[in-house]
């Protein structure tokens, strides 16, 4: 069991971090240091062992519906909401549920592990289901190549005891039981073949335009669900709706989270959660959906001075592809936040595989963070006008505000300026406080 030591001096240096306004990382990075074993000896006592979720985008958007499936279904569960996903992050979110005796009040927890920190974490807790999202660039100057990542998630994958959950649309991923002796069986998620050029591998990213698919599109659904056995696909979705295809039945879900890419998260996450519970039924899950509202920062909408404001992370070219995609440019004054802070990634490069053309019409009414007029160069190139460049995040939310009074407002930001900017507007409106 966990040293009752370690625990309250953990919850010190937690308290501390909260006071001088730190981050939440802290607090587990000494823990880790004291006792290397500390979140091995807790998550063993959980009755439903351990579910981790990785992969380059979506991870903790699927966390939460995950978790909140779960929940619906009548489990206990612990997960580490604060997006801190290293292992320090996720000692952090224990020190808060875990008793000074090392207890954890939770039947299940649901895990959200960067792809590097998952291999760390398999070789001390061997996870009892893993859902593996998609293997894209994120941060080169972190991971290198991409088929290093796919190799990092193999390693997970291998480590999974009873369920893994894979991508079937993402090559990497699909090839990992043809080439691994894995414990765990395989099941699957994926789209019928009409929205595959909606959700491009990152190996067709360069194309400015989705692929069109040859063929009968119906034929190719069809024929990819009796090639990859316990599949649960995205069929269709408009705004609010999803068509989800689960054993074989067809279910219409209502969908609070924004963004087309929170549809397939959403897939992704009904396919995991029916691999846990099996017993559950179908309905059960796909009405839960329903009341599902998007993970901080990921399309989380806010009001400030009466005017609707949309936080939407961006953070690699798939990832900012496809928001760019969800939203309607028009019915909005824009704002992009690019930072490049460690957490972000030092390599700005991957801002010239992205397409900005949809922005022309409307402009951008501000760009800011540290890496500002490196991304007003860029719009430069795709003829996208620029209304304000300010570095300085406080000074260019002021701008936004101020910006065509009443108008809605949508700032595209990368990971650290999305943290700065919610404790910015925080001082100004409610926005939920993530523990």
């Amino acid at each position: 069991m966990p040293n009752p030591v370690v625990i309250a001096l953990g919850r010190i240096v937690q308290k501390a971090a909260e006071l001088r306004g730190g981050g939440s990382a802290l607090p587990g990075l000494v823990v880790e240091k004291l006792d290397p074993h500390f979140a091995a000896n807790v998550l063993g006592q959980l009755p439903r062992g351990v579910v981790l979720v990785s992969g380059t985008n979506g991870k903790t958007t699927t966390v939460k519906i995950v978790a909140e499936l779960l929940t619906a279904a009548g489990l206990n569960v612990f997960t580490n909401n604060t997006g801190s996903n290293f292992m320090r992050g996720v000692i952090s979110s224990l020190l808060r549920k875990v008793s000074l005796g090392g207890r954890l009040d939770a039947d299940i927890a649901v895990l959200e592990l960067d792809e590097a920190h998952a291999v760390n974490f398999v070789e001390s807790v061997a996870p009892r289901y893993t859902l593996l999202l998609n293997v894209m660039r994120d941060q080169l100057d972190r991971f290198g190549e991409i088929d290093y990542t796919a190799e990092l998630l193999s390693v997970v994958a291998r480590k999974t005891v009873d369920v893994v959950v894979l991508n079937r649309e993402d090559s990497r991923l699909a090839a990992i039981p043809e080439r691994e002796r894995l414990l765990a069986t395989v099941q699957w998620f994926g789209l019928a073949g009409g929205l595959r050029a909606e959700f491009p591998e990152d190996d067709a990213l360069y194309d400015e335009e989705p692929r069109e698919e040859p063929g009968d599109e119906t034929d190719a659904a069809e024929g990819a669900a009796e090639a990859f056995a316990d599949t649960v696909l995205l069929t269709g979705f408009s705004d609010a709706t999803a068509t989800l295809e689960l054993d074989r039945s067809v279910y219409e879900a209502r969908l609070a989270l924004k963004g087309i890419y929170n549809a397939f998260n959403a897939t992704a996450a009904l396919a995991l959660v029916h691999a846990i519970v099996p017993e559950t039924p179908a309905a059960l899950l796909v009405d839960a959906l329903a009341g599902i509202h998007s993970a901080f920062g990921r399309g989380e909408s806010l009001e400030v001075d009466g005017q609707p404001l949309e936080l939407v992370l961006v953070k690699n070219p798939g990832g900012f592809r496809l928001a760019l995609r969800s939203y309607d440019p028009t019915d909005s004054a824009t704002m992009l936040a690019i930072n490049d802070d460690y957490a972000d990634g030092r390599d700005m490069s991957w801002l010239f595989d992205v397409g900005f053309s949809s922005l022309g019409g409307t402009g951008v009414a501000v760009v800011s963070g540290t890496r500002a007029w490196d991304m007003a160069l860029r719009l430069s190139y795709d003829e996208v006008g620029v209304g304000v460049v300010q570095r300085d995040l406080n000074a260019a939310l002021e701008l936004l505000v101020a910006a065509g009074a009443g108008r809605p407002k949508r700032i595209y930001c990368t990971y650290t300026a999305m943290l700065a900017l919610r404790k910015l507007l925080a001082a100004r409106t409610e926005v939920e406080r993530i523990r």
